[in-house]
């Protein structure tokens, strides 16, 4: 018989469950006071937040109570076997034994939105698996009359409001009838509670408040313990600073911007009048602007306004891609104070890294990194970022960080960037996250599909179009692009002949295998290089590839130079490129225009000259639909000759296909009882991050030495991933993969 029960290991330093399950309710009243209460209750449309904090502080009295068992602590003192039952299965089943129940009943509190808060703390809790035996154990001997247990049951009286402790069992055994009941019951009043939350919102927001507060509690309680930290004070520096203000976006983030803008233009910065405009707009917008025009000073300048009527405590930029992400990070977060700046992404400390190597004004001398053992924790203390969407929004299909991350979300102004670029999952979760949580959101994107645009409308976002705004107009309508089709070897002919003639040349493929093809292709015929940029490189590669390649096609008032590229379609989004000819392959219409952007961007060879778009038919539909394609024909004919920006904005509405529209749901928000992580983005088994089998040497030294080894991950056809025995050292979710199928020049393909 132990002496005492444990929470954890003891690699951190001993923490006995009592201390931990009072530590959690502490984090849970530290956390959400003040500000932050005020803020999270809004979100999630709580109306009574001594109602909210009731509950929360019982669950998080209750949701470790299941450790207390043998095989529990047989684990954190050493041994390896398999535990019969998770300890928050444990927990949900004590929580639903006869003599709880009757012992809490006189509480009035909501005993399932504690019980489901319980057992979904850890992610673990599917209606088909939870609670059954994982080992051929007939019976767990389970320590619930231990005297720290019996103290943990007197504060959950005193916080609930009832008398007495109740009889609690001394084992659990597998085929017992009368435990099989509890566990048949459990079930039974979890389906009845899931489906009755369909008809009640309130309980539902209730629900999702205190289970997404007893994961973050919890994880603060822990994080900070494995670091020695104490709970107030490291609470109250990170999350209960001051509020944001106006003035201070002005200064730390706006001013140095417009310098830089003009230490570039040569120009005094100017704001646009419909950035002006930002200053008067209400809470919920979908911005819709032409490429290059200043949606993201329209975006600070928006937040500006927000905060007027908002106290919150963080900006979030969010975009669709990494690459994006660490764009915006670049050009505006970056100024901030290393200690209120953030870059989060999934592989935001190797990023960050580069940038410590290759430091501009704004990250001079700068340090952005959290500390990285508090993990999502580490991000409390920042105030701006620019991160990928499903860093925070992916909380809606459980993930846990993006869980963890929600007291900083819940107390945020939002701005989310290129959402034409959702695939249909993605805009299924975004539609679920403006409809159902209560949050100053500003969307932007230069082209978005009329059924896409009514969705977001129907969900309370107002649109904002810059093509009323008179002095975008001109340049919007501006004819700008002259269309045609064309078959390969005439596109193939133009691309020659345009870069002989000094012009930027950027051709757009729909698959990295063509990517490659062509580029070696041209090359031979030009005899000078020719870039190539596509999403299976090295993430060391493919730095110094997207670099190039921006270089080759940035605006710029000097002598232009002749420059020619192939990429795929990691150009369409956020790439201020400028090219004067522009190839591409059919794809769908909203690919098709963000693409005719990345040409004649600036106007800057003039109003009179058109930038020479030809489009040709690929080789194969893949990785696109056949009706996707059929429709951009249709398309591609309104729009053929001399077209302007607004004029490709008005067809894609006319043509683009009907989508369903989505219903709301999404697995947090629909999840009652249960809860199990699901992807945030459209799945798919094409491609899995692989190392180069030259490079596994390198990677065990930057795994021993716990440095970020990112820069060598590569993504790679699932078919390419070699076979052979992995080293223990390999982190379970890479594959290996050839080296002589890999070209720092042209990144990997067979």
């Amino acid at each position: 018989m132990p002496q005492q029960l444990l929470a954890k290991s003891r690699k951190y330093g001993e923490l006995t469950l009592k201390q931990h399950l009072l530590d959690t309710e502490e984090a849970a009243l530290l956390i959400f006071k003040e500000r932050i209460l005020l803020n999270w209750c809004r979100f999630f449309r709580v109306d009574d937040a001594a109602k909210f904090l009731t509950h929360l502080r019982v669950a998080a009295l209750f949701h470790d109570i299941g450790k207390a068992n043998g095989e529990f602590y047989a684990a954190v003192t050493g041994s390896r076997a398999t535990q019969t039952l998770r300890h928050e299965w444990f927990s949900t089943l004590i929580l639903h034994l006869p003599k709880v129940r009757t012992w809490l009943e006189p509480s009035r509190l909501d005993l399932e939105v504690i019980t489901a808060a319980v057992l979904s703390h850890h992610l673990k809790a599917s209606y088909q698996d939870w609670g059954k035996p994982r080992t051929q154990v007939k019976q767990v001997e389970l320590y619930l009359d231990y005297p720290e247990v019996r103290d943990i049951l007197r504060t959950i009286a005193e916080v609930a409001g009832v008398e007495g402790l109740p009889e609690l069992p001394e084992k659990w055994v597998a085929e017992d009838n009368w435990w099989q009941q509890v566990y048949l019951e459990a079930n039974k009043i979890g389906r009845q509670f899931s489906r009755g939350l369909k008809r009640d919102q309130h309980r539902n927001s209730l629900l999702l408040a205190v289970k997404a507060g007893v994961i973050a509690a919890d994880s603060a309680a822990s994080g900070l313990f494995r670091q020695g930290y104490s709970l107030q004070q490291w609470i109250d520096e990170t999350l209960h600073r001051v509020s944001i203000t106006p003035e201070e976006i002005e200064t730390k983030i706006l001013q140095p911007r417009y310098r830089q803008i003009e230490q570039k233009s040569g120009q005094p910065f100017q704001l646009k009048s419909f950035q002006k405009k930002a200053l008067a707009l209400s809470d919920r917008i979908l911005l819709l602007s032409g490429c290059g025009t200043g949606k993201t000073i329209f975006g600070y300048k928006w937040e500006q306004s927000v905060l007027t009527r908002y106290s919150v405590g963080h900006i979030i930029f969010l975009y669709p891609t990494r690459g994006t992400a660490t764009e915006g990070f670049k050009d505006y977060v970056s100024w901030a104070p290393e200690s209120d700046a953030s870059l989060l992404t999934g592989t935001a400390a190797y990023e960050l890294m580069a940038m410590a190597n290759n430091p501009d004004d704004a990250l001079q001398g700068k340090d952005f990194t959290p500390e990285e053992r508090l993990f999502a924790l580490g991000f409390w203390g920042k105030r701006f970022f620019a991160a990928t969407v499903d860093q925070f929004l992916s909380f809606l299909t459980h993930n846990y960080s993006s869980l963890c991350l929600l007291p900083v979300l819940t107390d945020a102004v939002v701005v989310i960037d290129e959402v034409h670029s959702f695939s249909r999952s993605m805009f299924d979760n975004l539609i679920s996250f403006l409809q159902h949580f209560d949050l100053p959101v500003l969307c932007m994107t230069a082209t978005l599909p009329r059924t896409r645009r009514l969705e977001l409308e129907r969900v309370g976002l107002q649109v904002f179009s810059t093509v009323r705004d008179q002095e975008l107009e001109q340049v919007e309508k501006h004819p700008r692009y002259h269309v045609q089709t064309t078959d390969f070897g005439t596109a193939n002919e133009q691309a020659v002949r345009a870069y002989h003639q000094g012009n930027r040349v950027l051709w757009v493929v729909n698959t990295v295998a063509r990517c490659r093809e062509i580029a070696a292709q041209l090359e031979d015929n030009l005899g000078v290089e020719v870039l190539t940029y596509h999403s299976r490189f090295r993430l060391q590669d493919r730095h110094k590839q997207h670099q190039a390649t921006v270089n080759a096609f940035a605006y710029q008032q000097e002598q232009r130079q002749p420059a020619i590229a192939v990429t795929t379609q990691v150009c369409e989004m956020s790439l201020d490129l400028d090219a004067d000819v522009l190839i591409t392959e059919l794809a769908p219409i909203s690919a098709l225009v963000q693409r005719f952007g990345r040409s004649n961007r600036h106007l800057s060879r003039g109003r009179d000259f058109l930038a020479q778009i030809f489009v040709y038919e690929p080789p194969k539909v893949l990785p696109y639909k056949t009706k996707e394609l059929a429709q951009a024909r249709e398309f591609l004919a309104a729009v053929s000759g001399t077209v302007s920006q607004w004029q490709l904005a008005e067809k894609l509405e006319s043509y683009s296909l009907k989508e369903r529209d989505a219903d709301g749901r999404s697995s947090f928000v629909a999840g009652g009882y249960w809860a199990t992580s699901e992807p945030f983005r459209d799945g798919n088994n094409y491609s899995v991050d692989a190392l180069l089998d030259t490079d596994l040497d390198a990677v065990k030294k930057l795994v021993e030495q716990r440095q970020p080894y990112d820069g060598y991950v590569v993504p790679i056809p699932q078919q390419s991933a070699l076979t052979q025995d992995r080293p223990d050292w390999l982190p379970r979710y890479l594959a290996i993969a050839d080296h002589h199928h890999y070209c720092t020049r042209r990144g990997f393909g067979q």
